[in-house]
């Protein structure tokens, strides 16, 4: 299961120039599921992002976690992240999740971070639009 978290001034993704997701400070979180993953990966990946300390504390080091900091998720489920592009030009899909598999992944995932943390998400399979704000800026790629 892969994570590319960017720690956002503010985020939010569209459906058919609809707004479904919208935070302020925090993290946007692109998931990506491959063929392995199950809810023990999901919870194992979900404590990594909540726990990884990309926000600066009073001296601006990045000391601080996200529950720390005060922020809030937004998760947008891309299926690209689980592409493999080792060989050609053309990317790879045979390392993803079933969309059926990584839609179940995806609510968990999502559902598990909402008890713990306010979040926002994409909507599964749409055609979405997302708007940033990169903080810093700061990126990193997460998996386990």
């Amino acid at each position: 299961m892969i994570a590319l978290i960017q720690r956002v001034a503010h985020a939010k993704v569209e459906v058919s120039q609809q707004t479904i997701g919208n935070i302020n400070k925090g993290l946007l979180v692109f998931l990506g599921v491959e063929k392995e993953d199950n809810e023990t990966k999901a919870n194992k990946l979900l404590e990594k992002v909540l726990a990884y300390r990309v926000f600066p504390d009073e001296n601006g080091k990045m000391n601080l976690n996200i529950c720390q900091a005060g922020g809030a998720l937004l998760v947008v489920s891309q299926f690209t992240l689980a592409a493999d592009t080792q060989k050609g030009l053309r990317p790879n899909f045979s390392t993803a999740a079933t969309p059926d598999m990584a839609q179940k992944l995806y609510t968990y995932f999502t559902q598990q971070a909402a008890q713990r943390i306010t979040t926002q998400t994409g909507e599964f399979a749409a055609h979405m639009q997302v708007s940033l704000q990169n903080d810093g800026p700061v990126t990193f790629w997460l998996q386990v």
